[in-house]
């Protein structure tokens, strides 16, 4: 079942979700199929650079900086922390890195964009009433993310092949979620229907 948007798309900003060396083809949280949508996200950010905003999930230096679970979570994961990645790790993949400026960038401590970071107060100063997500990972900060945006009473469309996962099957139950569950405030649409129905002026 497809959730069909009809409405136009206005007053929108394309979020574009952690897109970054520590996720792609090598880094310790490679996510295999972001190269297959990397075009994709590319070309939804030529048409939109002055209304795409990055945001990067950034490490702590070391587990401690963090408070509770996620200090467990870092000390699992101590490769991933800040003193122990190479500098450019958290760096947005080059594809995408070249669109910055005009498109902003946020950095944010947890999965959540709007957690942490200056991300809401910018969308509000910017007059802005749609989120159009793309990034990575489907079933975690995308999540996180596209949740956060509903809470805060954003109309929210998901580029259905501009997401990408480490799992298959994440993807895949939370594409189903957001139709089944979530249909009044998640649109899907893909890249080509988001260029038929975003025409900024």
């Amino acid at each position: 079942m497809k959730v069909e948007t009809t409405a136009a798309i206005s007053d929108a900003a394309h979020l574009c979700v952690d897109m970054q060396n520590i996720f792609a083809k090598g880094g310790v949280w490679e996510t295999p199929w972001m190269e297959r949508v990397l075009p994709v996200i590319s070309n939804i950010c030529a048409r939109y650079p002055e209304r795409t905003v990055f945001t990067r999930f950034v490490t702590p230096e070391k587990p401690e900086d963090r408070r509770g679970q996620w200090q467990a979570y870092f000390t699992k994961w101590q490769r991933a922390t800040r003193g122990g990645l190479p500098p450019s790790a958290l760096d947005l993949v080059p594809e995408l890195a070249r669109y910055s400026p005009p498109a902003l960038v946020v950095d944010k401590p947890a999965y959540s964009a709007f957690f942490g970071s200056r991300l809401g107060h910018l969308l509000v100063e910017r007059h802005v009433g749609t989120v159009v997500v793309s990034g990575a990972e489907t079933d975690v900060c995308v999540l996180s993310t596209v949740l956060g945006a509903v809470d805060l009473g954003f109309r929210v469309v998901i580029v259905q092949d501009a997401l990408c996962s480490s799992s298959d099957t994440g993807h895949d139950a939370l594409m189903t979620m957001y139709r089944t569950r979530f249909s009044e405030q998640i649109e899907l649409v893909s890249a080509e229907e988001l260029f038929d129905l975003w025409h900024p002026e």
